[in-house]
This record gives C-alpha cells, sequence and structure tokens, in this order.
C-alpha cells in the first residue's frame, strides 16, 4: 500500500489559528471565532510534524503535495515541504486578496493521481475539511480506493465525517502540531 497525500495549508493554518485564538482567550469559542473572524496570527505549525502524523515512518509515499496561496519570498515552510518530498503548488490570490483555485486544483489531482498511478490498495490521506471533496472521494471509493480525512473537527464539513472516508482529527496533536518560535521555547 501507498500513501497519497494531499495538504490544503492555507485551510489548516487558518483553522490552526482559529484554535489557537480560543486557547489563548483572543475567542470565547471556535463558533465565536468563526462567526467574528478571529484568529492568532502568531500561530504557525510544524510541516515535519505534520508530515509525521499522516506519513508515518515506513509508509511507502506515492505522491505527497502541499496547496496554497503564494507564500512570501522568505516563507521556510514551503521549502521545509520540498525537503521532506512534497511537490509544492502555489496560486496567487485575487484581486480581493481571496484564495483561488486550491481546492479546485487539489480534487483535480486527487483524480487525476488516481487513474493514472493508484491501485485498489493506495490510500489517499486528505489534509483538508471543505465539503468539496466529496464527489473525489465518493469516486475514490466506487473505485475502491479508500481515503483518510485528516484535519480539525471544528472545520471538517459534516458530510465528510459521514462518508466512506476515514476521519482522522488533528485536534489532539495540537500542540504537537504548533511550531515552537524561538522566544516562547
Amino acid at each position: 500500500m501507498r500513501l497519497f497525500v494531499y495538504v490544503d495549508n492555507s485551510n489548516l493554518w487558518i483553522e490552526g489559528m482559529r484554535i489557537s485564538a480560543v486557547k489563548k482567550g483572543l475567542a470565547a469559542s471556535l463558533k465565536s471565532a468563526m462567526d467574528l473572524h478571529i484568529t492568532d496570527h502568531g500561530w504557525s505549525y510544524d510541516f515535519g510534524k505534520l508530515y509525521k502524523a499522516v506519513c508515518p515512518e515506513g509508509q511507502t509515499i506515492g505522491r505527497s503535495s502541499l496547496f496554497g496561496s503564494r507564500p512570501p519570498e522568505n516563507d521556510s515552510l514551503w521549502e521545509l515541504a520540498r525537503r521532506e518530498g512534497f511537490e509544492v503548488f502555489t496560486f496567487d490570490r485575487n484581486f480581493s486578496n481571496k484564495e483561488k483555485e486550491v481546492d479546485v486544483a487539489i480534487a483535480t489531482q486527487i483524480v487525476e493521481d488516481s487513474f493514472l498511478y493508484m491501485k485498489a490498495d493506495d490510500r489517499v490521506v486528505l489534509v483538508s475539511g471543505d465539503r468539496d471533496y466529496l464527489p473525489p472521494i465518493e469516486s475514490l471509493e466506487r473505485r475502491g480506493i479508500p481515503t483518510t480525512i485528516a484535519f480539525w473537527s471544528h472545520a471538517t464539513a459534516t458530510d465528510l465525517k459521514k462518508s466512506s472516508a476515514d476521519f482522522f482529527p488533528l485536534d489532539t496533536l495540537f500542540n504537537y502540531l504548533t511550531h515552537a518560535h524561538p522566544a516562547a521555547q
């Protein structure tokens, strides 16, 4: 069995910032953090630890891809992802500074990979919680390719949790995944 891993960086990071805001008392609950757009802009995650959590040691990787908005030039996450063997796909934001193309690019790559490279004993690991991924997951299921959704519980669509995909909540790994900044150590 091989894993095919697809990570929606922006979605993971934004929802992690919401959890951090609640943990730091900036928002009373995840619902209020979402409703009021409250995030902890100082929070970031350790990509290497995320990789270890979703790609256990000794597991054969068929493909791993990281998707997100074009980062600033000095952003080290993307280089770390490349060193870990991830292909990196970045997209420009639109004129309203909204992320565009990421979900469709991930879904397209999953479906293409499933026809070009995957076998029935392979597994897709999707690090995102958007309902938009339900059609590709259902397509994979019909062809005998299982999927694991690894994401924050509060931000994973109910339909994804109810789908045939296995759900791996990242919530219990929040402290482990949180990037320890030198000043915080």
